[in-house]
């Protein structure tokens, strides 16, 4: 559907289930999710996901797979539209860890940016990442992210209290 260097954007398929379940359960990756979820999601409720995953309610997933060998790693989305107001909010996740630190977030992020100003003409995108999430931040903010606010101790995660960071990118930003 929409390709970047490294991945395409392409719709979720049943295929996925089993590997976003996987994904979904691992301690890792769970941790940074929003707003994550505590006990372990089962393959039924990955299920149920699917099969309510629609464009027709303004949230708009994507998964995320390799160019070089079509192997779903993850996904993102548009989770919420305010199309009053000209902003959405998005998130994402790679799930294969093979995959990490190798540049295809920032892939997908710029794939997935490049279609929200340019297919749904949105002024601006906005998104929550945790403060002890580096890895999403760098990824982020060589997408052109800003950082706009904190919310301190926001978050209790791992018997601790964490600062959300709110980041956002204007589409003026973007287009230069």
């Amino acid at each position: 559907m929409y390709e970047g260097k490294k991945i395409r954007l392409r719709e979720y398929r049943k295929s996925d289930v089993e590997a976003a379940q996987n994904y979904i359960n691992d301690k890792e990756l769970k941790k940074n999710l929003n707003p994550g979820i505590p006990f372990p999601y089962t393959l039924q409720d990955e299920e149920k996901w699917f099969e309510s995953n629609t464009a027709l309610k303004d949230t708009y997933n994507f998964a995320i797979e390799t160019l070089e060998d079509n192997i779903y790693i993850g996904g993102c989305g548009i989770n919420q539209v305010d199309w009053k107001n000209s902003n959405v909010e998005i998130g994402i996740f790679i799930g294969n860890k093979e995959y990490w630190n190798k540049g295809y977030g920032t892939d997908a992020m710029n794939v997935l940016v490049r279609f929200i100003f340019n297919e749904m003409n949105i002024n601006k995108i906005k998104l929550n990442v945790y403060s002890f999430n580096k890895r999403a931040m760098r990824c982020y903010e060589k997408c052109g992210f800003i950082t706009e606010g904190v919310l301190r101790k926001e978050l209790y995660r791992e018997g601790n209290y964490h600062d959300i960071i709110v980041m956002g990118l204007l589409k003026e930003e973007f287009v230069k």
